[in-house]
């Protein structure tokens, strides 16, 4: 079994930073592709950014340039820094894993972030 804890979210006001941190433990082989997800408000849950194991980054067009994932393999950790954030940021963060050799991927419990106006 794996657990995912996320830390970091709380409440920003406009155009300031958070910056998430998502640990790893447990059975891990191997992490492969983690990533950071948000659900708004009444919406579906979301792509944001995601890190292959050997640091290759996606993101969601509507955080490019102002949020930067990155991952410390030695601690099991995949961090997300989140700078000029937005209202529209207002979110549950998961984190998500994918381990080698596992049948299924792995969420983390959720951390709120609230940006205010």
């Amino acid at each position: 079994q794996v657990q995912l804890v996320e830390s970091g979210g709380g409440l920003v006001q406009a155009g300031g930073s958070l910056r998430l941190s998502c640990a790893a433990s447990g059975y891990i082989y191997r992490l492969n592709a983690m990533g950071w997800y948000r659900q708004p408000p009444g919406k579906q849950r979301e792509l944001v950014a995601a890190i292959t194991s050997g640091g290759r980054t996606i993101y969601a067009d509507s955080v490019k340039g102002r949020f930067t994932i990155s991952r410390d393999n030695a601690k099991n950790t995949v961090y997300l820094q989140m700078n000029s954030l937005k209202p529209e940021d207002t979110a549950v963060y998961y984190c998500n894993a994918d381990v080698q050799f596992s049948p299924h991927d792995y969420w983390g419990q959720g951390t709120q972030v609230t940006v205010s106006s």
